[in-house]
């Protein structure tokens, strides 16, 4: 691994972007997975329309997948900043499993969701929509607001490194 960077690379930057705004699309508009697992549940059958729509959520979590195992290659190969010296030490464990976490879920939920789409299994499709799914939105909410501390409260560079060089 390389030494601690000061900020990420502009790759690692767009990934994360690209991946936050895939995620925030797919846990806002799940509609028509939403619609294609009711109309399979109630008549065994869903429309083309209601196909249509659970292959976009399936497609976007599939680049999610994608995306994420580029971002962790990118982040063995480039390193990521080190903590900001600012944050107290508890924050910083705290940081340090919420990532963990984070990226076992941006993992997880994709090969879930394929688990249950692609491959009928239902417990994997119940674990996706209604663990996985509040967990995530849990921990995108304390992500961001870690975010916002570092920027307003400890008036570190934290933000900075993730949003330009």
């Amino acid at each position: 691994m390389a030494s601690s960077p000061l900020a990420f690379s502009l790759p690692q930057r767009v990934l994360h972007w690209l991946t936050a705004v895939l995620v925030l699309f797919n846990l806002l508009f799940p509609d028509g997975m939403n619609a294609w697992n009711r109309a399979m549940k109630r008549t065994g059958a869903a429309t083309a329309e209601q196909v249509a729509g659970a292959n976009v959520h399936a497609y976007i979590g599939i680049a999610i997948l994608v995306l994420v195992t580029l971002r962790l290659i990118l982040r063995l190969v480039q390193g990521a900043p080190a903590a900001a010296p600012q944050e107290p030490a508890i924050f910083r464990l705290v940081a340090k499993g919420a990532e963990g976490i984070l990226y076992f879920l941006l993992f997880a939920m994709p090969v879930t969701g394929i688990a249950a789409y692609y491959l009928g299994f239902d417990g994997a499709g119940d674990l996706h929509a209604d663990v996985f799914k509040v967990i995530l939105w849990a921990l995108l909410a304390l992500h961001v607001l870690g975010a916002l501390a570092h920027q307003f409260y400890w008036k570190t560079n934290v933000l900075r490194r993730m949003t330009v060089r």
